[in-house]
């Protein structure tokens, strides 16, 4: 790991509306982990590591909070705010919560289940406060580079090459939002952690719970040397600022002139290069844009051409 953010980070992009999106308006997208292509990203294991009444405690609040948060979203679609609805829902979230703990000591009776350490109480119960943290993980991440120049980030998230890579400086007022991704290691997440933050409010055990669940990924990742910010899901202004664009080996010229254009005339001016392989090697580098060139040859209309024979004299008109 290192120990400093880096100067720049970089987002690798297929060519989009929504990459448009990103580079006109000068937003970020906070993707919904359930969507990314690594099945373990973001798929936390409880361990149960507390007693039983304080893991029954833990499954009855998440729920009891799930049900009341999703009773108050369909209260407010429906306009309903009065003190009789607020007791329905809180009676209600209770019940439900209840049924709940009912459910998993019945089936914590299940003959099939062993009885090793630590139980076959604690073993449902972790697994239920497992479900409920995914049900209720509503963070979306932004993903980050550190490296404009890896062949298999472009080949996965820069459309094999014809995308482009946004890079970003991070301002000081950002850094503290930005996180090293950890490779290696389990996915387990402690039972007590998640006890204290939803039992007790602790803000340690919340940030030990979402480095558990959101930053840690198997070795084989670790090419990406990613970085991570965590927010709500969707697009937001971005809190970086956006000081690059790489154009991939195979990016046609007219999605680089269609960016430059796009881009010019911003508030603050960005660097266009373009990547290129390093004959012999297996490496590729990046040199700086001829931005001039571009706008020489583009946008260019294919009826000109013909247009200018209209322009000949009379009688200089070819001959069979």
């Amino acid at each position: 790991m290192t120990d400093t953010v880096p100067a720049v980070l970089y987002k690798y992009r297929h060519f989009d509306e929504r990459t448009i999106e990103l580079l006109c308006a000068d937003t970020v997208y906070y993707a919904d982990p359930s969507t990314f292509n690594d099945p373990l990203d973001t798929k936390p294991c409880v361990e149960a590591d507390c007693d039983v009444p304080t893991m029954e405690r833990t499954v009855y609040e998440l729920v009891r909070r799930r049900v009341e948060d999703e009773m108050k979203t369909g209260a407010r679609t429906v306009k309903y705010r009065g003190p009789k609805t607020m007791a329905h829902i809180e009676k209600h979230s209770h019940a439900a919560a209840q049924q709940v703990i009912d459910g998993l000591k019945y089936d914590a009776t299940n003959p099939d289940y062993s009885d090793d350490p630590p139980g076959p109480l604690a073993f449902v119960l972790a697994y239920a406060i497992e479900r409920e943290l995914l049900k209720q993980y509503n963070k979306g991440i932004l993903s980050l580079a550190m490296r404009y120049n890896c062949p298999l980030m472009w080949s996965h998230y820069g459309a094999q090459h014809r995308g482009i890579c946004i890079g970003y400086s991070v301002p000081p007022e950002a850094q503290t939002q930005l996180h090293e991704v950890q490779y290696g290691g389990n996915r387990n997440v402690r039972a007590s952690e998640v006890a204290k933050m939803v039992l007790d409010h602790d803000e340690q055990a919340r940030v030990a719970v979402d480095e558990a669940v959101l930053l840690r990924k198997a070795p084989d990742w670790q090419y990406e040397k990613e970085w991570r910010l965590l927010g709500s899901r969707g697009a937001i202004d971005s809190p970086l600022e956006m000081v690059e664009i790489v154009f991939g080996t195979r990016c046609t010229r007219t999605v680089m002139h269609a960016v430059v254009s796009a881009l010019n005339g911003r508030a603050r001016p960005v660097q266009f290069y373009e990547m290129n392989e390093v004959r012999g090697t297996f490496e590729l580098q990046r040199s700086e844009l001829d931005v001039d060139e571009l706008s020489v040859t583009y946008p260019r209309r294919a009826l000109s051409i013909f247009e200018e024979f209209d322009t000949l004299p009379e009688g200089d008109e070819p001959h069979d």
